[in-house]
């Protein structure tokens, strides 16, 4: 029996936020015990009092003063983490909890350090939406790999799952879009058994509430760069 932290960072969420909570509660996996940990990052919806009224949908509730960013709440998150591995999942529908089984098949059966769930590696389906999102997290991922020495062919996916005892959320530095490198790149570092599995993908518009911008991506390569030759 392992036990996976399920982290939900959510800002601003009202509409989604009980709807994933309830597709995550839903996941019953052989040799999986469940922690979901919500962060809420200071909304200033409705989303903290949908959350308060459902303390049936999670473990642990944190609960920031003010809006600091995800990667703010995925530290703080971190911080109450006792899963014996992390998943992130966002607080909107772009990502089904479904595909959950598919992370853990390389945990329960080869003992995976890391699992990434790719958009990208033969997908069930993908919503069809900004071309150059697409070339963007392209770009992202081969200089991950050059950089690293690796194959993945999604880095920026929200699923990604890894050993907990791999990294100390003290050792973090940054609190924008770009910490999700920083923490694959310090796991990456210090796994043996990394995987990726194909996942289904219901990208969300910019109308729709989409919130990654072109220009993160020049915070991400620093990170990346960074954390190969100075981490």
């Amino acid at each position: 029996m392992i036990k996976l932290t399920v982290l939900v960072p959510v800002f601003n969420e009202e509409t989604t936020i009980i709807e994933i909570l309830g597709r995550v509660a839903k996941q019953t996996i052989n040799g999986v015990r469940f922690e979901v940990v919500v962060v809420d990052d200071g909304s200033t919806d409705r989303t903290i009092e949908l959350l308060e009224k459902n303390p049936r949908l999670y473990t642990n509730l944190v609960k920031m003063p003010r809006n600091g960013g995800k990667g703010a709440a995925v530290k703080a998150g971190l911080k109450h983490a006792t899963g014996d591995y992390v998943l992130f999942q966002d607080a909107d529908m772009e990502y089904d909890p479904a595909d959950y089984a598919k992370l853990l098949k390389p945990v329960l059966e080869l003992d995976a350090d890391i699992v990434i769930g790719s958009r990208l590696m033969a997908p069930p389906l993908t919503r069809v939406s900004y071309f150059w999102h697409k070339v963007g997290n392209r770009l992202l991922t081969l200089a991950f790999n050059i950089l690293n020495n690796t194959t993945f062919t999604d880095i920026y996916s929200c699923y990604l799952l890894y050993r907990r005892r791999l990294l100390d959320p003290e050792e973090l530095t940054t609190e924008g879009f770009e910490q999700h490198a920083e923490i694959l790149s310090k796991t990456v570092g210090r796994a043996k058994k990394m995987y990726e599995v194909p996942i289904s993908y219901y990208g969300r518009t910019y109308d729709e509430g989409k919130k990654i911008r072109a220009y993160h991506a020049i915070a991400v390569i620093r990170t990346i760069v960074i954390q190969r030759f100075f981490r």
